[in-house]
Formats: C-alpha cells, sequence, structure tokens
C-alpha cells in the first residue's frame, strides 16, 4: 500500500536500516547533505506519482513515459558573479592555508531558463542514477556512493573534470597536479571511511577515466575504485555503517568535519538534498550513488546545483569555470 512520503531524522532512518537490513527486507533510501532529513521506504509504498527512480539493477515508478523526448529545448545559465564566487573561494582558501582543510568542496546554486520540465528531464537524461521527486528536484547522477555484495563493499570516488573534446584531455587531466592532489586526498579519505567498517580496505583501481556525455559535448571524470571485506551479519548495521561514512567525502572534504563548517561558511545557500545520498537494498545487495547533477524547482524557477574541489592549488577563475560547465542535462 503506497503512502504520502515521510521524512524521518537521521536517528530514525538509521534505526530502520538496521532493522530492514536485518530482516533482508527491501528498501529505498536517501539523505539530504545535512542528514537532517531522511527517508527509508520499503519500495511498494512509495508513492509514484511523488517518487521516482532508476538506478542500473532497480527502478521505480518507470514503467511507461509520461513525456516526450525533446528534440530542442531552451537551456540558458545565468551564474554568480565571478566576483561573488571569488569571496566563496577565498573563504575555502584561507582556511586551507591555515591547515584546517587539504580539500574543500565548494558548491553554488545558479538559476536556469529551460522549457524542460523535472519530470522530462528525469525520464530522459542519460544516467545511471536518476531520482525525480515531483515538483522539487531531479537527480541525474554518474557517481556511485557505495555498493556491497557478496560480503565486500565498493566506492568509486569521483575527482577530476575536463572537456573531452580538447586535445589530449585525457593525458593532461592524468598529468594535472592540482586534480592529482585532489584525487589522491579523496582516495585516502574514502580509504579511510571503509576501514571502519571493512577490513583489508585496497585502492584496486586508480585514477580511471570514464566519458560523460552532456547536451554540449562531453566531459571526462577521473574515479578509483577502492575495497574492503565486510564483518559478517554487517546487514545488522547498514545503518551504522551508511550514516557513519556521510556526508560523502568527494562533496565534502578533508579533514571532514572541519571542512564541513567551513563550506557552511563560504556558500551563500542551502545545499538541501543536493549533494545528498541516494540508494536501494533489494535485501541482499545494495546500490547507493552520491546526488550530483540536480535541477531543483522553486515556484516559477529552475536552480542547477554544482561545483568543484579546491585545494591549495586552485585558481579561483579555473573552478569558477568548472563549476559552469557542470551546468548540463545528459539528453542528447
Amino acid at each position: 500500500m503506497q503512502t504520502r512520503l515521510c521524512y524521518l531524522t537521521a536517528a530514525q532512518a538509521r534505526e530502520r536500516m538496521n532493522r530492514y537490513g536485518r530482516e533482508a527486507r527491501k528498501f529505498f533510501f536517501m539523505t539530504d547533505f545535512e542528514a537532517r532529513r531522511c527517508v527509508v521506504e520499503e519500495p511498494a509504498r512509495l508513492p509514484e506519482d511523488e517518487i521516482r527512480f532508476a538506478f542500473p539493477s532497480v527502478a521505480h515508478g518507470c514503467t511507461a513515459l509520461q513525456t516526450s523526448r525533446p528534440e530542442h529545448f531552451e537551456w540558458e545559465v545565468f551564474p554568480q558573479a565571478y566576483e561573488s564566487y571569488r569571496r566563496s573561494f577565498d573563504v575555502v582558501r584561507r582556511n586551507i592555508y591555515a591547515g584546517n582543510s587539504f580539500l574543500a568542496n565548494l558548491t553554488c546554486a545558479t538559476p536556469v531558463r529551460t522549457d524542460l520540465s523535472l519530470l522530462q528531464v528525469f525520464e530522459h537524461a542519460r544516467a545511471p542514477y536518476r531520482l525525480w521527486l515531483k515538483g522539487r528536484f531531479t537527480v541525474f547522477s554518474p557517481e556511485i556512493f557505495v555498493r556491497i555484495r557478496d560480503g565486500r563493499i565498493y566506492s568509486y570516488p569521483m575527482k577530476g573534470t575536463a572537456d573531452a573534446d580538447v586535445p589530449h584531455a585525457a593525458e593532461t587531466l592524468l598529468a594535472d597536479p592540482k586534480e592529482a592532489a585532489e584525487h589522491a586526498t579523496i582516495t585516502d579519505l574514502i580509504r579511510n571511511d571503509l576501514s571502519r567498517f571493512a577490513r583489508g580496505v585496497e585502492v584496486d583501481r586508480y585514477q580511471y577515466l570514464d566519458e560523460v556525455p552532456t547536451h554540449r559535448g562531453r566531459l571526462l571524470q577521473m574515479s578509483s575504485e577502492i575495497s574492503g571485506r565486510l564483518p559478517a551479519g554487517y546487514a545488522e548495521h547498514l545503518g551504522d555503517m551508511l550514516f557513519g561514512m556521510l556526508p560523502a567525502g568527494s562533496i565534502s572534504g578533508a579533514p571532514k568535519r572541519k571542512t564541513v563548517e567551513i563550506i557552511r561558511e563560504a556558500e551563500t545557500y542551502e545545499r538541501g538534498f543536493y549533494t545528498g545520498v541516494m540508494g536501494y537494498f533489494d535485501g541482499e545487495t545494495l546500490d547507493s550513488a552520491v546526488m550530483i547533477r540536480f535541477l531543483e524547482q522553486d515556484g516559477d524557477r529552475f536552480i542547477f546545483k554544482s561545483g568543484g574541489g579546491i585545494t591549495f592549488q586552485s585558481r579561483a577563475r579555473d573552478e569558477y569555470e568548472e563549476m559552469i560547465s557542470k551546468i548540463y542535462v545528459p539528453i542528447y
């Protein structure tokens, strides 16, 4: 029986995930960046007129398309002035030079003019992880948070972006010292996160590249694969484990707690569900994603939220342009 979507506190969500994991019950979950609003619900109880999702191995509310695929669409962005971005960047940089952070993810909210609907974007965007919340937002994320299968946990932190259409883009991205430092920092952070709950944690693949098509061209994204072995009975502690790794390192920074404080000081808006986590447990395996590539509806306005990692090697203008480059929809 479907019910209206009900938000839980972090404590309530953690307890329910532990219980459902212990009982091997299927459930969908999502949490906002601050873990203040959470959903943990069995799929049969999720109202399809309010929430839909499509992950690599499961979908909800996607039996038939309700919107037509647009051949052409309006997409005009209105990024904040560089000077405004620079003020936020300087807050982050000042803290990095003071030794308070090694890496901080700075994000922005950008108004967008489009004739697309949230449901159109959800139904026609090409991305491994998609989510639609009626009248609120849609997500089309390429980034895995964690996967659990056969007693092992995997994470795939994504840090490093480049225009794939630029000559020698892959070689340039892999050789960039700023991108390399950023990626090494986040890989180490995620390895430490997994080590709190798993044994024998290793980096299985380091700095591999994926191509992400967009309506404006192709992007390269750099990722690594990290995995470890979970103890027997881990499913009884799914909530403890997942909430113990929040927020995701790739969209916060290192050290995590202090960097989140810096983010609150530097950013000029509330992230909400942007950079939160969504996922699905089928009773045996778990798959989840970071909620990036995020289009939000605010009345008759649309807001796209995007950003990137800042290190001591970052240049404000480059980071500003990267933030803008991520404002896209993968409809092509």
